[in-house]
């Protein structure tokens, strides 16, 4: 994984205001937990208003996703226990958002279908997760990390699911 991402140039000089404060990159990880929480609470409730703003609850979790890594960087406050808090913080936020849009899309397209898939690639965003950590029991932190491309890192790809959200395109 990349650390030069756009992602992480934006919330680099946020972070950066951070550093000398008392704000520590785990309580970071857990404002980007309460917010993907409240990502999928919204996605769930099934309105197009509350799914737009569950969108917009996840972007700011993506955002946060990004900052508290930067944030135990930049203060040299990194630690194998806030690595993998933050692990588990974002396969829970990003596992129950798509679980959250499935139930939220039970009167679309798909119908009753609709809470399974979206339970479905939760499970499957926790099966990576494990995946993860097991690679990392064995070789060593950060062993299963994907290359980046530029500034884009397969991470990213999760903020696919706001703009398809925004288009409207939620059901498909």
């Amino acid at each position: 994984m990349s650390h030069e991402t756009l992602i992480h140039r934006v919330v680099r000089p946020a972070v950066r205001l951070l550093v000398n404060t008392r704000v520590t990159p785990n309580q970071v990880t857990t404002a980007r937990l309460v917010t993907g929480i409240a990502a999928a609470a919204a996605f769930a409730e099934g309105s197009e208003s509350l799914r737009s703003i569950g969108a917009a609850l996840f972007v700011v979790s993506t955002l946060l996703d990004r900052a508290d890594g930067e944030l135990a960087r930049l203060s040299g406050k990194s630690s194998p226990g806030g690595h993998k808090y933050d692990l588990v913080s974002d396969a829970l936020s990003v596992a129950l958002a798509l679980a959250g849009l499935g139930v939220g899309l039970r009167d679309g397209a798909f119908g009753a279908w609709a809470p399974a898939m979206g339970v479905l690639a939760g499970l499957g965003v926790t099966g990576i997760l494990l995946l993860v950590m097991a690679v990392e029991r064995r070789q060593g932190p950060r062993a299963a990390e994907l290359p980046g491309f530029g500034w884009f890192d397969v991470d990213d790809t999760v903020l696919l699911l706001p703009l398809v959200v925004w288009l409207g395109w939620a059901d498909w």
